[in-house]
């Protein structure tokens, strides 16, 4: 038996803008459920900009009978306004979120009054006890706004100790960062599983141009590669079937409690990767 066939997984969507992508989604979640996710979460846009959409495709999941996690912004948000949407989620039978500071949206000073997404977690641990499992995240390559890896490293284990249950991290090619930030976090007294995010690798150009917005390093040889490939689709899946799913097999043997996929809304390749791994489905 393989060691990744007990290993839980957990899928990430972002809310989709058209009836014709919501249609598509469907189509990709039925899929995907074949995986037997131990939770399926949804994104926000910058500013909680797309609130709506997510929770409403937070509904639609809980509706298949899948558990479903709804990211939480907290940029521009206020005490009144975070107890509103606590209150929504938890009647909605929400029972886990991802607490993030999110993205300032371009031109937008840090209002608010929360400032950072320890304060956030603080807030609805204060409110809402023990009501939701909160995840935060992590970078094991550095967040690109952080002062420096000590800073980064210790605003996270801020956010754990305000009370956080788990952790997902910034998707990387690179297991030795993982592997080092688990080491790191320990030290501070970091004990929660830290789960790796793990990006399929569909297409060159999207990849390129997410990892320089969020500061994921595609290492040379990778993207040296994939430049080579030009614009043969076939060969750059391929070759991203092969990469990621050997990234997974070395943080399946190093002890990854799970794994949580960017799925961008496509099933093809996280099914083919788990196929590949051994795990349900």
């Amino acid at each position: 038996m393989s060691l990744a066939s007990h290993l839980p997984v957990s899928l990430e969507f972002f809310p989709p803008k058209t009836p014709e992508g919501a249609a598509k989604l469907r189509t990709v979640r039925q899929a995907l459920y074949a995986l037997k996710p131990e939770f399926c979460s949804v994104t926000f846009g910058a500013g909680g900009s797309t609130q709506e959409g997510t929770f409403a495709t937070v509904a639609e999941i809980l509706a298949e009978g899948v558990p479903a996690a709804s990211h939480f912004s907290c940029v521009g948000a206020t005490k009144a306004t975070v107890r509103t949407q606590l209150a929504t989620l938890q009647a909605m039978g929400v029972k886990r979120l991802v607490a993030l500071r999110g993205d300032l949206p371009s031109g937008y000073g840090a209002g608010g009054e929360f400032h950072y997404a320890s304060d956030l977690v603080a807030f609805i641990r204060a409110e809402t006890g023990d009501t939701f499992q909160l995840e935060v995240a992590c970078y094991p390559e550095v967040h690109p706004q952080a002062k420096s890896a000590d800073a980064d490293l210790n605003a996270f284990a801020i956010k754990v100790h305000a009370g956080a249950n788990s952790a997902m991290t910034q998707y990387f090619y690179n297991a030795d960062a993982y592997f080092r930030l688990v080491e790191d976090a320990a030290k501070l007294g970091v004990t929660i599983p830290i789960v790796p995010g793990i990006m399929p690798i569909s297409s060159s150009s999207q990849l390129m141009r997410f990892s320089d917005a969020c500061g994921a390093e595609i290492p040379r040889w990778i993207r040296l590669r994939l430049q080579g490939f030009g614009d043969d689709t076939a060969s750059i899946k391929a070759f991203g079937l092969d990469v990621v799913t050997e990234l997974c097999e070395r943080l399946i043997a190093g002890g990854a409690p799970s794994l949580h996929f960017y799925t961008m809304n496509q099933s093809l390749a996280t099914l083919e990767i788990c196929k590949r791994l051994g795990l349900p489905g």
